[in-house]
């Protein structure tokens, strides 16, 4: 059901030739972004008429508005589960706990008397928030969205999920629960890329966006490049992918269980157990299948993602050279079971969220944790961050010199300036002091 892939033995390769190594995704946004095109400038020429001739064609449904009218949300709230409602409001009260503490403060900096260097934080003012709604409903990524974006203090936030043939035409009454719960009351029944252009471009219905947050599938992640630099993103998700470093301490039920929890998300979606332990990785292999037998989605999800390429029990020499293959590998989401979860976790590098120990599955951080699970993947955990408050803030520095203290760094202003052949820069520095420059 799983493949392996055996590292020991030889020394690991450094950098790029041991990621060649790792099992990961085939998943080619470029080729994706030349489909994408077509639908992204229908959006901006034909708006809200395009969005809803692509959610007849895509979703099976005919709109006669992409706006989610408020009375929709407040029934769907009423109409839902109790229990459900409790988990989620267990879910925002811990996600507010966790973003309340990342918020940024006005710093300033007194380089030298006189002057002054000040860092103030300012929310983008308008966001489009994407919550998915296809193999699965997804009102935790709703959460998980819109709870730092009014913690970082946002203004305007505006959410769109896909059009359900089975609802009427609105988003899954679960996504549209949440908002409500959540005091976002500004919802569009629209999915893919053409959400991520509505954000863009805005259309007569919704106002443009200056930021596109959410996980999706292959075409928001091409939308999401294609407009890069004409609004803001927080990533081009990929496939979800779990890394589990555990060694002859870890239990096999947990650990099978947890690479089971991951697939089933996507046929795409990477599980991948790194070990030293070879009686941890066949008894892992075993566990898998009666664990598989008793779940959903098996022929669908599960059984393609776990035997895909993307997938593997790697092996390697020890739990040293296991932290190597982990930070090569940079996990969306990383398990630490191991003897010393502890002290091998603070030297975890490369991960979106490392879970430590037997007792934090990733599922809890998919819910209940109060971190995030909007988290970069195929490797991106290697240069950026998971969603936080600091996505949606800008940092302003504000120069604040007087005449002293101008003069007194002028003639190094003006000689940097004269060595880069840039005399204007220094001119306007002169200009200042009568074009003779203190110091000089």
């Amino acid at each position: 059901m799983i493949s392996r892939i055996d590292l020991r033995g030889d020394a690991l390769p450094e950098g790029p030739a041991l990621r060649d190594l790792l099992p990961r995704a085939d998943f080619d946004v470029s080729a994706a972004l030349e489909k994408v095109r077509p639908i992204c400038e229908a959006v901006h020429h034909r708006g809200d008429a395009a969005l809803i001739d692509y959610a007849e064609k895509f979703d099976g449904v005919r709109l006669e508005s992409v706006r989610v009218p408020v009375q929709a949300l407040t029934d769907a709230l009423e109409q839902l589960d109790r229990s459900v409602r409790a988990a989620l409001e267990e879910s925002i009260r811990r996600a507010r706990i966790v973003h309340r503490e990342q918020r940024r403060t006005t710093r300033t900096t007194q380089v030298v008397p006189g002057g002054s260097v000040t860092e103030k934080w300012v929310p983008v003012d308008r966001v489009g928030l994407y919550a998915p709604g296809g193999r699965s409903v997804y009102p935790s990524s709703v959460i998980m969205n819109v709870v730092p974006a009014q913690e970082a203090g946002v203004g305007s936030i505006a959410l769109a999920s896909p059009a359900q043939s089975d609802f009427g035409g609105l988003p899954h009454p679960t996504i549209l629960a949440a908002c409500a719960l959540l005091g976002v009351d500004e919802v569009y029944a629209v999915g893919g890329a053409t959400a991520v252009a509505m954000f863009a471009y805005g259309t007569e219905s919704c106002p443009p966006a200056n930021m596109v947050t959410g996980p999706g599938n292959i075409w928001v992640a091409a939308a999401k490049r294609y407009f890069a630099g004409r609004i803001g993103i927080d990533a081009e998700a990929g496939p979800t992918e779990i890394a589990i470093l555990a060694d002859d301490s870890a239990d096999p039920v947990h650990v099978a269980s947890d690479l089971i929890s991951q697939a089933e998300h996507d046929p795409l979606a990477a599980a991948v157990l790194v070990t030293d332990s070879p009686t941890l990785a066949d008894a892992v292999a075993k566990e898998l299948e009666p664990q598989v037998a008793a779940t959903k989605h098996i022929e669908d999800r599960i059984v393609p993602a776990l035997a895909g390429r993307q997938s593997a029990i790697v092996l390697v020499d020890g739990v040293e050279e296991g932290l190597r293959v982990v930070n090569a590998y940079g996990a969306e989401h990383l398990e630490i079971q191991t003897a010393d979860a502890h002290t091998v976790a603070d030297r975890v590098t490369n991960a979106g969220a490392v879970f430590v120990g037997p007792w934090a599955p990733v599922s809890l951080g998919d819910y209940a944790a109060g971190s995030n699970h909007v988290l970069p993947t195929g490797g991106c955990a290697c240069h950026s961050s998971g969603l936080s408050v600091q996505s949606f803030l800008r940092g302003i520095h504000i120069v604040d010199y007087t005449r002293d203290a101008l003069a007194e760094v002028a003639h190094h202003v003006v000689t940097l300036a004269e060595a880069e052949d840039l005399p204007a820069h220094g001119a306007a520095v002169k200009a200042r002091f009568g074009w003779k420059v203190p110091g000089k």
